[in-house]
């Protein structure tokens, strides 16, 4: 399995793009993905790609122009840093979905937690 693009927004273009695949994602989710990537592009003056590895963990990628010499590494990761401290809920939230929709052990994980909804001996909704 290779790293697949969940999102990315360019500063310069002022352009945001979904990976049609990721829009069955709820729209609140999706939003909050939508403004993450447009302001960090925004506040880095760089191209902003938030994806999944290939263990279904979330990364997120800067890219400058070719010409911007005064791009901040540093700045980028503090900002990165600070980004999963703050919505560390909702990364964790994503990295979950991914791993139940798009990975192998997905189908584990969905047998898993129907379990825990519904363990064997008490009564359905009809019992």
């Amino acid at each position: 399995m290779e790293r697949k693009i969940l999102a990315a927004a360019n500063a310069e273009k002022q352009k945001y793009f979904l990976e049609p695949e990721f829009r069955k994602l709820p729209e609140g989710i999706q939003e909050e993905v939508r403004v993450i990537c447009v302001l960090l592009a925004q506040k880095l003056n760089c191209t902003f790609l938030m994806g999944f590895d290939e263990t279904g963990g979330l990364y997120f990628e800067t890219v400058r122009r070719e010409d911007d010499f005064d791009f901040d590494e540093i700045g980028a990761g503090l900002e990165i840093s600070a980004l999963r401290r703050e919505k560390k809920e909702l990364l964790r939230a994503l990295e979950l979905w991914y791993a139940v929709y798009f990975m192998e052990e997905g189908q584990e994980i969905k047998e898993r937690l129907l379990k825990e909804e519904n363990p064997a001996g008490r009564a359905g909704k009809n019992g």
